[in-house]
């Protein structure tokens, strides 16, 4: 029996993608497309790499989706989209226009601005090195260093959601939540409420957990997967958040960037006080 052909995205960019990238991964979670493939072809800078990978898009029957500040690229896209009948999103072109139609202002035109090494670049290495290192509560006394601190039990997302802040600047250290283990006591010395607890349904917490046995080949039957420890467990969490007076995020049915972008405000409303 054939399979039908995964659904196939291209990302065009004259730097790395990924601004045109985090769009189509938004807009992909609002289709059942499981097997999309997604494609970057980065730092474009000539007519003939456009026409290259317009053609392969052509050849599978998707779509391209591109981030391009060169005019002339811009213009080449759109002709080979036309020619090609290949559905072509432009993610930058119209945010530009408006702004120079808006601000009567003129763009620079020069690829790989976002990406340039500055100061927040630098942030943002160092503050992923810091999750890295101080993962799952590897060393205690990195609560005290942290922008953020997030609390949860094991598998709600704490070391994805770590590494997303840490990609926004935000030096992040996570702890897992365990009743059998007395929490540190450097959590009651942060101030400026940079600790975050998380919480779940325990349904969704316990299909989780279950699907992490299976892909590592375990047997499933365990306390680990049992809905009276899960609900010990979460129970256990919101105790301590109220001990800790800290906000608490319910990731049931946000994305990471959804939860990130939560904290972020919160962060960012204390700093305008």
């Amino acid at each position: 029996m054939n399979q039908a052909p995964a659904q196939f995205i291209a990302i065009c960019s004259d730097s790395i993608g990924e601004t045109a990238e985090a769009v189509v991964q938004a807009a992909l979670r609002q289709f059942e497309l499981s097997d999309a493939e997604i494609k970057r072809f980065m730092n474009v800078r000539e007519e003939d790499e456009v026409t290259q990978l317009m053609e392969e898009v052509a050849g599978r029957g998707g779509v391209v989706a591109y981030t391009l500040v060169q005019p002339e690229l811009r213009e080449a896209i759109r002709e080979e989209a036309v020619r090609l009948n290949v559905r072509a999103v432009d993610i930058m072109g119209p945010m530009m226009q408006a702004f120079a139609d808006t601000f009567n202002g003129y763009p620079k035109r020069l690829p790989g601005l976002l990406h340039r090494l500055d100061e927040s670049y630098f942030r943002r290495v160092e503050a992923m090195e810091f999750a890295v290192q101080y993962d799952d509560g590897k060393d205690v006394s990195a609560i005290l260093k942290a922008d953020v601190v997030l609390l949860g039990v094991s598998r709600i997302s704490k070391t994805p959601l770590s590494m997303f802040l840490a990609h926004k600047g935000y030096k992040t250290v996570n702890y897992p939540v365990v009743p059998e283990l007395t929490p540190p006591s450097q959590l009651r010395e942060v101030a400026g409420g940079r600790v975050f607890g998380l919480t779940m349904d325990a349904e969704h917490l316990l299909k989780i957990r279950t699907e992490r046995l299976k892909v590592m080949g375990l047997p499933y039957e365990v306390q680990y997967t049992a809905m009276e420890r899960i609900r010990e467990e979460l129970d256990y969490a919101h105790r301590l958040y109220a001990e800790l007076g800290c906000p608490v995020i319910d990731v049931t049915d946000k994305a990471i960037e959804e939860t990130a972008g939560l904290i972020i405000n919160s962060l960012q409303l204390k700093e305008a006080f």
